[in-house]
């Protein structure tokens, strides 16, 4: 017995098209994001949700109503909850991606994130960003962690055999994944768009795919 749970990434915004750190701070759908939400959609149609689920930011809340909008069940609206929001940047939001990623990896050897993440984890990575950030904003690993049990134990409250979606961040999604399936590559961005299902039991996390723009046949 187990609850099927659907994490999709939000479509294309304005800060990921720039090349911009993008956490707690928003950006609406750029039209490729909109195209991105309506494909995602598309890709689910088989798939009756039982329930849906988003962060609390804009871009998620509009990618899960395109998304529902294609499904065969009567629900309209996802569930906003902080839990599922991206990792918080803190001092870094906003700022040009490729330029904080060489500040913050340089004195560790690195240049890009997905060095960083191959050579140090992602969890470390968090830890790096927290504490560089003067302000004592940025999430650290443990407190993001937290975040997202709460996250994973509102999911669990579902009845089992039930389809649950989410829509929630890139970073997000492969911090789960790194921290329950480290057989899948972390450095691996999820595309806008994509989806990763996770398989939920009261003692379990399971990862069956990561990172697809379709079901898997």
């Amino acid at each position: 017995m187990a609850i099927n749970v659907y994490f999709v990434r939000h479509g294309q915004t304005y800060l990921n098209k720039y090349n911009r750190l993008q956490g707690w701070s928003d950006a609406p759908l750029t039209e490729k994001g909109i195209a991105d939400a309506t494909r995602a959609g598309k890709a689910l149609a088989p798939v009756q949700f039982d329930a849906a689920f988003s962060s609390d930011l804009a871009r998620t809340i509009a990618t899960a109503k395109s998304i529902l909008v294609e499904n065969h069940s009567a629900l309209t609206q996802p569930i906003p909850s902080k839990f599922f929001r991206e990792e918080f940047f803190g001092y870094f939001e906003g700022a040009d991606g490729p330029s904080t990623w060489n500040y913050l990896g340089r004195p560790h050897g690195y240049s890009t994130f997905e060095e960083m993440i191959a050579g140090l984890t992602i969890e470390k990575t968090r830890d790096i960003i927290a504490d560089a950030d003067t302000f004592g904003d940025a999430e650290d690993d443990a407190t993001f962690q937290a975040r997202m049990d709460e996250g994973l134990a509102l999911l669990r409250q579902q009845p089992d055999n039930t389809n649950v979606l989410v829509v929630s961040h890139g970073t997000t999604i492969r911090s789960l994944v790194s921290r329950f399936a480290p057989e899948y590559n972390p450095t691996s961005s999820p595309v806008n768009g994509s989806i990763t299902k996770f398989l939920l039991t009261p003692s379990e996390t399971k990862v069956e795919f990561f990172n697809q723009v379709s079901l898997p046949k």
